[in-house]
């Protein structure tokens, strides 16, 4: 799984011209998941997201966590963090997990950040063509993969 978490004052998400969810402080994080991911990738990825310090302090510094601000999540689904470009103009997809595979760990994924959070995630609609605004705040934004995580 790889995620894009960024620190956001306000984001949402529109299909259609409705919104599907929105949040003011606390993080967008866009969702890849790719056909290796399992479930325990999943839980590691909600307890890095849940537990990222990257709001400021009383003294400016990056050390307080998504519970400390009382912040929320926006979760949207983006199978495009797994485009290969290596060859050619036209990215692939081959990576990116099927829905049959992405759409139970998504929905993994968000029953993981609600318990963690004790806070209904915003999200997007898996699928969908969802338009995604936001202020990113910082800007901070830290990319997260899985696949580089320590097992120790």
């Amino acid at each position: 799984m790889r995620a894009i978490l960024q620190r956001v004052s306000e984001a949402s998400c529109k299909v259609d011209g409705q919104i599907t969810g929105e949040i003011k402080t606390g993080f967008l994080v866009l969702l890849g998941i790719e056909d290796a991911d399992t479930l325990e990738d999943a839980q590691w990825l909600a307890q890095k997201i849940t537990g990222m310090r990257v709001f400021g302090d009383e003294n400016g510094l990056m050390n307080k966590a998504l519970a400390d601000v009382d912040g929320r999540i926006l979760l949207i689904s983006q199978f495009t963090l797994f485009a290969q470009t290596k060859k050619g103009n036209r990215p692939s997809f081959i990576r990116a997990a099927r829905p049959e595979k992405a759409i139970p760990l998504y929905e993994q994924m968000i029953s993981l950040l609600n318990q963690l959070t004790g806070h209904i995630t915003a999200t997007g609609i898996f699928g969908a063509d969802m338009k995604i605004s936001l202020i990113n705040d910082g800007p901070v934004t830290i990319v997260m993969d899985t696949k580089d995580r320590d097992n120790h």
